[in-house]
C-alpha cells in the first residue's frame, strides 16, 4: 500500500505543478512595491540550528525590504510526510530540501523543481563549495540542490569518560568493537544507544557494515541492476546487526523509541549508555543540548572489518547533509537563491563553525578537536557512501527501511530481509 500511495504521489505531483503558482499568493501581483512572500520549509529544530538560520534569513530581508520570508520550521520525520502532502497537492512551498539520491531524482522527472546551474555559475559561485557537495547535488551535469547545513558522516560518538572508566582503547577493528561492547555489558553500561522508531536510525548500524566487509561496489552494482542485495555483504551485515541485538548491545525498546525527541540522547547523557551511531550533526546538537555532556564527547570512524576487504576510510554521509530546492513553481526563483546564499555567507559559515558544524565549503578550518576528527575523516575519505535511504528511489526505500526495522526487531531473517529489498530493486528496475 505504501508503494502505491508513493507512486499516486508523484503522478499527482506532475499534474500539480501546473495548478501550484496559482493558489499561492506570492503578493508580486497587484500593486507595485507590495511586500513578496518567500515561504521557506527547513528541519533545524534544535539550537542553535533554527537561530542560525532565523539571523540569516534577517540579514536576507535587510537587503531586501521588498521581501519577506516566511520560515517553517518541521521535525525531520513530520517533514517527510509534510512535503509528500505539499506535492500530491501541488501547493510546494518555495524552497524546500531534500538529502539528494532517488528522492530528488524522482522530484526532477515531475518537474518540480528549479534548475540552479546559472545560479550556481554566475561569478563561478559554485567555486565556493567543496566539489563533493557540489557532485552529489547534481544530476545529469544540472545542478539542482543548493548544500548548506553540514557535510554530515555517521561514526560513532562515544563517551570518553566511560572508556577511560573501564580502560577501553579505541577501537581499531570490529573484534576489538565487539570486545569493547562486552566489557560495557559486564558492568551494567548499555554500548549502543537507539531510537529506532523512525527506522533510518537503525539503518546507520547496518549500512556501514557491507562497505567495511566488502567496499562499495556491491551496493553500486545492486542499484545498477548488474548485481543484487543479496550479495554476501549484505546478508554478512544483516547476520552481525543480528548478533548484536541477541547479546544486547542495545537498549531495551529501541523499536518503540523516538530519535526527534531525543531518547536515544538521554540514554548517553545519563551515562546508561557509551555509544551511538549518528551523523555529524550530533556534535552540534549535543553542544547546544547540553554542553556539560559535550566535554565527554569523542569521535571514531567506523572501525575496519578484519574479515573483510572493505577500505576502512570509506565515509557513510553527504557533503552537505540538507540540500535546499527551489520549486519550478515559485514565482521569486531569483530572490529565493539569493536568500539561501545568505546560509552560507561569511557570518552564517563562522556561525556553523562554532556550533560544531563542517560548511560544505572549502578552505574551512575548525578549532574543536572533536569536530577536527570528522572533518579528517572527510577529507581522507577514499569514497563517499550516500545514505541508503537517500540513495534509493522512495519506493524501494520505504521497503527497505521497514524491514531494516523488522531485521533488528528480529522478526525477520537476514535472507528474507534480503530477498525483500532485493526483489524492490528489481521491480524499480523493471526487471
Amino acid at each position: 500500500m505504501k508503494k502505491i500511495m508513493i507512486s499516486c504521489l508523484i503522478i499527482l505531483c506532475m499534474v500539480g505543478v501546473v495548478f501550484a503558482g496559482s493558489g499561492r499568493d506570492s503578493g508580486a501581483a497587484g500593486s507595485s512595491g507590495a511586500t513578496k512572500t518567500i515561504e521557506f520549509w527547513h528541519i533545524q529544530i534544535t539550537e542553535p540550528g533554527p537561530t542560525m538560520v532565523a539571523n540569516a534569513v534577517k540579514r536576507f530581508e535587510a537587503a531586501n525590504p521588498d521581501y519577506k520570508v516566511n520560515v517553517v520550521i518541521i521535525a525531520n520525520d513530520s517533514y517527510k510526510q509534510r512535503i509528500a502532502t505539499a506535492i500530491a497537492s501541488g501547493q510546494l512551498p518555495d524552497v524546500f530540501l531534500s538529502w539528494t539520491g532517488g528522492t530528488t531524482n524522482e522530484y526532477i522527472k515531475a518537474g518540480l523543481l528549479t534548475d540552479l546551474t546559472p545560479y550556481f555559475n554566475r561569478d563561478n559561485y559554485k567555486a565556493k563549495f567543496l566539489d563533493g557537495a557540489i557532485a552529489q547535488a547534481t544530476t545529469n551535469g544540472r545542478i539542482y540542490g543548493f548544500p548548506v547545513e553540514n557535510a554530515a558522516i555517521e561514526g560513532i560518538w562515544y563517551n570518553k569518560d566511560l572508556f577511560a572508566r573501564y580502560n577501553i582503547a579505541i577501537p581499531k577493528t570490529i573484534a576489538e568493537l565487539e570486545a569493547a561492547c562486552d566489557t560495557f555489558k559486564a558492568n551494567g553500561i548499555t554500548p549502543f544507544s537507539l531510537a529506532n522508531m523512525t527506522r533510518w536510525t537503525g539503518m546507520m548500524y547496518y549500512q556501514i557494515l557491507p562497505a567495511r566487509h566488502a567496499g562499495l561496489d556491491p551496493f553500486l552494482k545492486a542499484m545498477d541492476g548488474t548485481g543484487s542485495f543479496e550479495d554476501p555483504a549484505f546478508l554478512w551485515a544483516a547476520e552481525k546487526v543480528q548478533s548484536w541485538v541477541r547479546k544486547g548491545y542495545f537498549n531495551e525498546g529501541f523499536n518503540g523509541l523516538d530519535e526527534d525527541s531525543g531518547q536515544s540522547r538521554m540514554l548517553l547523557y545519563t551515562d546508561r549508555a557509551a555509544m551511538q551511531i549518528q551523523g555529524s550533526w550530533f556534535a552540534s546538537t549535543v553542544a547546544g543540548e547540553n554542553p556539560d555532556f559535550y566535554k565527554k564527547v569523542g569521535f571514531m570512524n567506523f572501525p575496519a572489518d578484519e574479515t573483510g576487504n572493505g577500505n576502512p576510510g570509506i565515509v557513510t554521509g553527504t557533503l552537505g547533509d540538507n540540500f535546499y530546492h527551489i520549486a519550478a513553481s515559485s514565482p521569486n526563483q531569483e530572490k529565493a537563491f539569493e536568500m539561501l546564499t545568505y546560509l552560507l555567507d561569511d557570518q552564517s559559515i563562522a556561525d556553523r563553525i562554532a556550533a560544531g558544524r563542517i560548511p560544505p565549503v572549502k578552505g574551512v578550518t575548525v578549532t574543536d578537536p572533536v569536530v577536527g576528527e570528522v572533518l579528517a575523516a572527510i577529507q581522507n575519505a577514499p569514497a563517499v557512501q550516500l545514505w541508503y535511504d537517500q540513495a534509493l528511489s522512495p519506493e524501494v526505500s520505504e521497503v527497505m527501511l521497514v524491514a531494516s526495522q523488522e531485521l533488528f526487531g528480529l522478526t525477520i531473517t537476514p535472507q528474507q530481509f534480503a530477498k525483500r529489498w532485493a526483489d524492490a530493486q528489481k521491480a524499480a528496475l523493471g526487471n
